[in-house]
């Protein structure tokens, strides 16, 4: 993309909006942006949980079989046992880990929201929190902390449920679900604002790519795509609703308001379809997936080539 416009949608959008409210002139202000600091500080949460689960897992008195055994108590279990450089499964599986049989005979509905904070290791960590922190940033200096920590909590969420209802004979940790569910967000909020955006058709097809090539990445060992798909399906939805923009005419006009003008509605007949649309689904689903999980379901019965979607044979880390 050449210009700032086009290498920020929303900063073409502003520049549309000035012109209109300055009869034309090319004048523009520049876009107040909201400050970045949930993100941030999900990301410095991530770290500390880490460097807790560490502790508690202690391997050298625990096991003869560490890696960088300098670090003490925070040296890492074996390659062998952890090729991510991290903790052992029932330290994980301890602190908070996903875990079907607990969750459904126990009633530790909590892992559903614990597991997001959890890493297998240094290198599963890093691969989450640096992605989380390139596209979670951006996102909320567009629309700001509360739409987009919700996003993120809630898409996280939604993974563990659908990871739960497929694979339900192995454990599983990370932030890859409410990571996906932002990716589903920036999609479906590229959608429902197609208007304010300057070269949408590249920008779709980019994302698009992005998002299948993790898909893809997902059905290899040892990862649980389900839980990728169930944040993805969950942020894509929550998109619709809560990244809907007014359209710039409206706002324009809300600026600079002249006798006689014509007021423009605040949101298109689509945006209002798509958005009331995505809510009933979204509400739908969420609702069916908490019954079936706590009903004790197993989602591959009905699907019998599901499983071909994720290695989750063996899976222990999203």
């Amino acid at each position: 993309m050449v210009s700032a416009a086009e290498d920020d949608p929303q900063v073409g959008r502003r520049q549309r909006e000035q012109r209109a409210g300055n009869g034309g002139d090319d004048t523009t202000t520049p876009e107040v942006r909201w400050t970045s600091w949930a993100i941030p500080m999900v990301v410095i949460a991530n770290v500390v949980v880490f460097v807790a689960v560490m502790y508690v897992n202690d391997c050298p008195h625990k096991s003869n079989r560490c890696l960088a055994k300098f670090l003490g108590r925070f040296s890492f279990e074996s390659f062998k046992s952890n090729p991510l450089l991290g903790p052992s499964s029932s330290t994980l599986e301890k602190m908070g880990a996903l875990a079907w049989g607990k969750i459904v005979h126990k009633g530790q509905g909590w892992r559903l929201l614990t597991c997001m904070w959890l890493h297998a290791g240094v290198l599963h960590l890093l691969a989450n929190v640096i992605c989380v922190a390139v596209i979670g940033v951006r996102l909320e200096q567009q629309f700001g902390f509360v739409r987009v920590g919700t996003i993120y909590l809630v898409s996280g969420f939604c993974g563990s449920i659908l990871s739960c209802l497929f694979v339900q004979n192995a454990i599983s940790v990370g932030a890859s679900s409410a990571l996906f569910g932002l990716l589903g967000a920036m999609l479906s909020e590229l959608l429902i604002n197609w208007t304010t955006y300057d070269n949408k058709g590249v920008a779709l097809i980019m994302l698009l790519v992005i998002v299948g090539v993790n898909l893809a990445l997902g059905t290899l060992p040892p990862v649980d795509n389900f839980a990728h798909i169930g944040g993805f399906l969950g942020g894509f939805l929550l998109g619709f609703v809560l990244l809907i923009h007014p359209q710039f005419e409206w706002e324009a006009n809300r600026v600079s308001l002249t006798p006689g003008s014509v007021v423009k509605p605040k949101y298109n007949t689509c945006q209002l379809v798509l958005c009331f649309a995505a809510a009933i689904v979204y509400v739908a689903g969420f609702v069916t997936g908490l019954v079936l999980l706590f009903r004790g379901d197993n989602l591959n019965r009905y699907c019998k080539w599901c499983h071909k979607l994720s290695y989750s044979v063996k899976s222990q880390w999203t």
